[in-house]
């Protein structure tokens, strides 16, 4: 069953704070290029079903990168002019008439994900796999910005006092992490994450506090290995320049791992992955390869009767609840948080991401919160 999100008010209310503007600042892909630009819009008018949110903090995601970059994935998804960021959270200032779910002066996070409700996979309560699937900051405007206008069956709220804003900024990749690492239950197995990524690096914690017995951690970058040990992984190898197959098969008494989380997308870490698994084991990829992928289909996979698992997004609303559940259990994502930008510093914030040097790096709307190097 889908799990809802939390119960409606019982009453709507229409009342926007009276301090909301005319004007704002938002960082903005004006047209076709690399590059982005901090500029002065208008605050957005709600449509029917929408809240507006004063957004606190956002964090930048490897899709932002993308459209940053403006690599051919990025021509031929983005429209410009957009405002781009998905990941966020703030603070309810306007809500539409019909909005009753919703009220002004929530916390929220966002689900970036807007789905239609109406197609075969929403009706069947897969709405993270609509087929009219659009996204916030990229087939719509984005976070990165003082306002956003969203549907309101897309927040979430939170508990300000005890999610950390920097966290609730998070919620979304945190959700991927969250549901690669429960596609299936890793409690008492042995586990592995192929790709430290921020997303791979939430995972390691996840499983931990899911009961996994063992979880390995590989990566090619230094800065992100000593990250996974920091957040409890028994065993980091270098993807570089290990073996790491040999290295998990040693680990597992020979047997192989019983799961793996591929993150990476890369070839190298998409087979190491399939060659570390045991005989019936399980792989979930969340990692996106960026070209067609050679696999050995017959020992790695079906000699091997391994069960392979794509995911996409979060579980509306089953992930949330599962990565709140986490948050209010003692989950700690924010060693990974090692940036905290302000808006107008966004060129460092992606040089960061774009050297690999970074963990999370979250950026900071207006003068809302401190910012931290």
């Amino acid at each position: 069953m889908v799990a809802r999100p939390p119960a409606p008010h019982p009453a709507p209310l229409r009342d926007r704070t009276p301090a909301v503007p005319t004007e704002m600042h938002a960082l903005v892909k004006p047209a076709p290029g690399p590059g982005l630009f901090l500029a002065t819009v208008p605050v957005p008018a709600l449509r029917a079903g929408e809240i507006l949110v004063q957004v606190q903090a956002g964090g930048i995601c490897g899709t932002d990168l993308h459209i940053y970059n403006w690599n051919e994935w990025a021509a031929s998804r983005i429209h410009p002019p957009r405002i781009i960021g998905h990941e966020f959270c703030g603070t309810v200032v306007d809500v539409a008439p019909d909005v009753t779910e919703v009220r002004v002066g929530d916390f929220v996070a966002g689900e970036g994900h807007v789905a239609c409700g109406e197609c075969p996979p929403c009706r069947r309560g897969d709405r993270h796999i609509c087929d009219r699937l659009e996204i916030i900051g990229i087939d719509r405007d984005g976070a990165f910005a003082d306002y956003v206008a969203m549907p309101a069956r897309n927040a979430w709220r939170l508990d300000r006092a005890s999610v950390p804003v920097e966290v609730a900024a998070v919620m979304d990749p945190l959700g991927n992490a969250v549901h690669t690492a429960l596609a299936t239950d890793p409690a008492g197995k042995r586990v592995a994450v192929i790709g430290c990524g921020p997303i791979g690096l939430m995972a390691v914690p996840v499983l931990r506090l899911s009961g996994a017995a063992f979880v390995a951690a590989s990566d090619v970058r230094p800065e992100r290995r000593a990250l996974a040990e920091r957040v409890g992984a028994d065993l980091v190898l270098d993807g570089s320049v290990d073996d790491v197959p040999a290295r998990l098969r040693e680990a597992t008494g020979g047997q192989g791992v019983d799961v793996v989380l591929e993150m990476s997308g890369h070839p190298a870490g998409i087979r190491d992955g399939l060659r570390a698994l045991r005989s019936g084991g399980w792989m979930s990829l969340l990692g996106l390869p960026s070209r067609p992928v050679e696999i050995d289909l017959t020992n790695d996979i079906i000699f091997k009767m391994v069960h392979l698992q794509g995911v996409f997004g979060r579980r509306m609303w089953q992930t949330w609840e599962q990565a709140t559940s986490l948050l209010r259990r003692g989950l700690d994502i924010r060693p990974i948080i090692t940036h905290r930008l302000p808006l107008e510093r966004f060129a460092e914030a992606f040089a960061l991401l774009r050297a690999g040097s970074a963990g999370k790096v979250i950026l900071l709307l207006a003068a809302r919160g401190e910012a931290k190097s």
